[in-house]
């Protein structure tokens, strides 16, 4: 056993804690964020017409998608990270560096959410102008 592949591989088990923390963080505010929308957007919906209206479809669907996002992101890097933790442990470590990244999936749903945000706003701003 050598000390200084030992010290190595304790930063390198390190550095994947704080990474999956920072992957909780991002999750947890994709996840809150989706909750609150829906939340928010129905209790101004209820104050300007004074009724239990019930949120929009659009509202509720962007909301799902972006507390969806939160978990599937959140699944994958915990899976991400046990992987780490097993090759680290392992005396061969090599580094791959071919997987795909969490972080350009985690974007690309973003990108859909916000161009489905971006079609229903534009819908929107149709049905006012022509009414």
């Amino acid at each position: 056993m050598n000390l200084t592949n030992e010290l190595a591989k304790e930063r390198n088990r390190a550095a994947a804690e704080r990474t999956l923390m920072a992957w909780i963080r991002t999750c947890l505010s994709l996840i809150s964020f989706g909750f609150g929308l829906e939340k928010i957007i129905g209790a101004i919906e209820r104050s300007r017409l004074g009724s239990s209206t019930q949120v929009d479809l659009s509202v509720r669907l962007l909301s799902m998608g972006f507390v969806l996002t939160g978990i599937v992101a959140l699944a994958a890097a915990t899976l991400q990270h046990s992987r780490d933790l097993k090759r680290i442990r392992r005396d061969d470590f090599v580094y791959s560096g071919g997987e795909r990244s969490i972080g350009v999936l985690t974007a690309l749903a973003l990108m859909v959410i916000g161009a489905v945000a971006f079609l229903v706003l534009m819908q929107g701003a149709f049905r006012s102008a022509a009414s």
